[in-house]
């Protein structure tokens, strides 16, 4: 389980209080704050801000990957190998073209 600091903690709670009372609003827009994620998620923020001890941020990729099965990652795999061959063989096509023919004009 993740281990957060106890700065972190109220940090997030001030975040769901201010999220309660309706004087919390997200960054950019100014928007008030109707979901209690978001409140937890701007009260994490802040704490990293200030250096509070807390687990690193998980990127998006990380998580969706993994939440893949096995199989769809084996379809998509082969498909992207086939079309990336054929692409492969078209680049070298076109490059030999390209040096016959320049080949042929500096005669």
């Amino acid at each position: 389980m993740a281990k957060y600091s106890k700065g972190a903690g109220e940090k997030v709670k001030e975040a769901m209080h201010e999220k309660k009372e309706g004087s919390l609003k997200s960054g950019r827009s100014g928007k008030k704050v109707t979901s209690s994620k978001q409140a937890i998620a701007i009260g994490l923020s802040e704490a990293r801000k200030e250096g509070a001890k807390m687990p690193s941020k998980k990127s998006a990729t990380k998580k969706g990957a993994s939440k893949k099965s096995a199989s769809k990652k084996g379809a998509s795999t082969k498909g992207a190998s086939k079309k990336t061959a054929s692409k492969k063989g078209a680049t070298k096509k076109a490059a030999a073209k390209k040096s016959s023919a320049a080949g042929g004009r500096k005669r």
